[in-house]
């Protein structure tokens, strides 16, 4: 029986070390790969136009989220998604992936990759705090912040104790180990595909159980204490344009999760609305938006939202002007 457990693990990390190297082969990464501390980083821009509209993902998450909206966004601008270091085409620049670290990466991108400044940051998720770390150390590269449902760096003191519980239950050894054994790529969670990014499914298959990505999924969740240390005192940011997009807070409300109970939620929701607001003062001109019926990946679940509200949010930064909603929160 040992033998044959042995056997069987053998085969299912070299079936998954093969798949993922044959999806790696096929799907090469549209764009360009730039050299940043000696290593390969992926960008991948289309459009034209200023300023240029940097894509940032959250965390573990690549390029390929934002396909939705980057193809639309770009008849408006130039529009850049990238992968963070060691994850999707690029390399690992260093064992730290905290949000200071982060931030030194992605303007040593930009200047390899001769982005013309300012920019436009826009973060889903945990890249809210990297991007607030990146407008610290680089105030003069930034013209306007968009926050895509975007983590605080105070959400884990405020929220309650189960929420982070789950989520360290979610990244723990376990998973790798499922991964590393091709048992994660044999019950489908290699290829949860997204609707309306069929398009991207070889790319997803090609990364989603590719080991080093998974370490550094592993290491951005063990850096969140540190990224939320460097980024806690950051702003206000005078009067510096921001757009707030915001997942349906009954959707946060109702999520069904048999480790989180009903009550957390609730709770959680409205510990998640209260931190939204707060992103929107971060400046005199800022203004939020709720999604409505969209979770927590709202450039998915609500692509024509985005599509629609952040070419309004450009020609606001091109003008200079102050909009009338300045300030508000809509429901759309």
């Amino acid at each position: 029986m040992a033998a044959l457990a042995i056997l069987l693990a053998a085969g299912g990390a070299l079936w998954n070390w093969a798949a993922t190297q044959y999806y790696r082969e096929h799907y090469p990464a549209p764009g360009k790969m730039y050299t940043v501390n000696g290593h390969s980083m992926h960008l991948y821009c289309t459009g034209s136009g200023s300023p240029t509209l940097i894509l940032d993902s959250g965390l573990g998450d690549d390029w390929t989220v934002w396909q939705k909206v980057q193809p639309t966004l770009s008849k408006t601008t130039r529009v850049c998604s990238y992968d963070r270091s060691g994850l999707g085409w690029s390399d690992e620049l260093s064992p730290e992936h905290d949000a200071n670290t982060l931030a030194d990466q992605l303007h040593a991108l930009l200047q390899a990759a001769d982005i013309r400044k300012p920019i436009i940051l826009m973060g889903h998720s945990m890249a809210g705090v990297y991007d607030r770390a990146y407008i610290a150390h680089y105030p003069g590269d930034v013209a306007g912040m968009i926050f895509v449902d975007a983590s605080s760096p105070d959400q884990f003191k405020r929220f309650p104790p189960q929420i982070l519980e789950n989520l360290q239950s979610y990244y723990s050894t376990r998973l790798k180990w499922l991964t590393v054994f091709g048992i994660a790529r044999a019950t489908g969670k290699c290829e949860q595909i997204v609707p309306g990014l069929e398009f991207e499914r070889g790319f997803i298959y090609a990364n989603n159980c590719k080991i080093s990505v998974v370490d550094t999924n592993f290491a951005e969740f063990n850096d969140i204490d540190h990224s939320s240390d460097e980024t806690r005192h950051t702003g206000p940011f005078s009067n510096l344009p921001i757009l707030v997009m915001t997942e349906d807070p009954q959707i946060f409300a109702n999520t069904d999760s048999d480790s989180i109970p009903p009550e957390i939620g609730k709770k959680s929701s409205i510990l998640w609305e209260s931190m939204q607001e707060d992103l929107k003062h971060l400046s005199s001109n800022g203004r939020r938006i709720i999604a409505k019926g969209s979770g927590h990946y709202v450039e998915v679940d609500r692509a024509d939202l985005i599509n629609r509200e952040v070419p309004v949010f450009i020609q606001q930064v091109r003008s200079g002007q102050v909009p009338a909603d300045n300030g508000t929160t809509k429901v759309e």
